[in-house]
């Protein structure tokens, strides 16, 4: 957990205590994991993303030496308060010379792979994707195995799965029902393949639908938050619409727990969510509750978009019994986290006049 969500965390819990009703609330919420003792050097791509920038928070909170990997004219605004901290490397991916040449000069214990491209609507560019998504991860594996590494955590997707109408596992077929989810699932199973072969320390997460503090305005989330401190609705699609929504605070610190663990499985994949799905009905209904909203939804004032369905949930038996992680901060709670950071942080600085993704 971060400081400063800690911090919010208090002061939300001191004015408003959860009562033991809240919506997806966990019960008997225990301590995490005690944190790192010894540094390490740690390499994260996508560092500039929602949630590379809350990994090199937690990273760095924890003590660790941090190095970001980042594409030439990245968005700098989720990492400006930490320039003084971080260790900057602008890189490009593709560029295999280049990147070896930074790899070997970092020498990491630890690498997190968040970088991506085409999880939001308006990155359509097909190449692009294979390159980010494909191309670029193989080239960033290789380097790093010509450097040895301690641990590989890369970022996979749930859209990896496709349409399923039950909580998949990790050993069930894949069937991407986009490009972007096909080229994630190629990433995933080169990294299985990697793993395995070479019996490397690689492992994948497979993200659900992560919210909370730095998350793009655009999203569902932050687009309801935002809309409804200023007293109105965002359009919405079909209120049956399901998802299954994971706080970035449990997704870093699973992330963290995967690159902690020794001797897990070379080319394993776990997935990270909630294991508790929520449609947009109720996520409007507690926002409207919370945020003393009076506008009523319009459904389907939004189109549906093609990866929309009324059955989207992780089945997260593998990562608890593997890595002893599940979810510590209940949907209600954090969504009222999320709430007060853009109510204390929008719009951060450094973002300029852009407020969109």
């Amino acid at each position: 957990m971060t400081a400063e969500v800690a911090r919010l965390r208090t002061r939300i819990a001191k004015d408003r205590p959860l009562g033991p009703t809240s919506l997806h609330s966990t019960p008997g919420k225990g301590r995490r994991a005690p944190r790192a003792t010894t540094a390490k050097r740690v390499m994260v791509t996508g560092a500039s993303g929602f949630v590379g920038a809350n990994l090199v928070r937690r990273l760095l909170d924890d003590g660790h030496e941090v190095h970001a990997l980042l594409r030439r004219g990245y968005r700098a605004w989720r990492l400006e308060d930490l320039r003084s901290r971080l260790r900057l490397h602008e890189v490009q991916l593709l560029d295999a010379p280049a990147l070896e040449e930074v790899v070997a000069g970092i020498g990491p214990h630890w690498v997190f792979h968040l970088a991506a491209y085409g999880g939001y609507p308006e990155q359509a560019q097909h190449e692009q994707m294979a390159n980010t998504n494909i191309l670029a991860t193989m080239n960033l594996v290789e380097s790093c195995t010509r450097v040895g590494f301690d641990a590989f955590v890369n970022a996979g997707s749930s859209s990896e799965y496709g349409f399923k109408d039950h909580a998949p596992s990790e050993t069930e077929d894949l069937e991407p029902n986009s490009p972007y989810a096909v080229t994630k699932a190629a990433a995933t199973l080169y990294c299985q393949c990697l793993g395995k072969t070479r019996g490397l320390p690689i492992v994948t997460l497979r993200l659900y639908s992560v919210f909370g503090p730095f998350e793009e305005p655009s999203r569902f989330l932050p687009s309801l938050v935002l809309r409804g401190l200023a007293g109105s609705l965002p359009p919405l699609v079909g209120p049956d619409t399901a998802r299954d929504f994971v706080y970035v605070d449990d997704v870093v610190e699973a992330f963290i727990l995967a690159a902690k663990r020794p001797h897990l499985e070379p080319g394993a994949v776990y997935n990270v969510g909630s294991g508790v799905q929520t449609t947009i009905r109720e996520v409007v209904a507690l926002a409207r509750r919370e945020l003393a909203v009076a506008a009523r939804p319009k459904w389907g004032s939004m189109a549906q978009r093609r990866w929309d369905t009324t059955i989207w949930v992780a089945n997260t038996g593998k990562i608890r019994e593997v890595l002893g992680w599940h979810p510590q901060v209940g949907f209600a709670e954090a969504f009222r986290l999320t709430v007060e950071w853009f109510r204390r942080n929008w719009p951060p600085a450094g973002l300029g006049g852009d407020r969109g993704p």
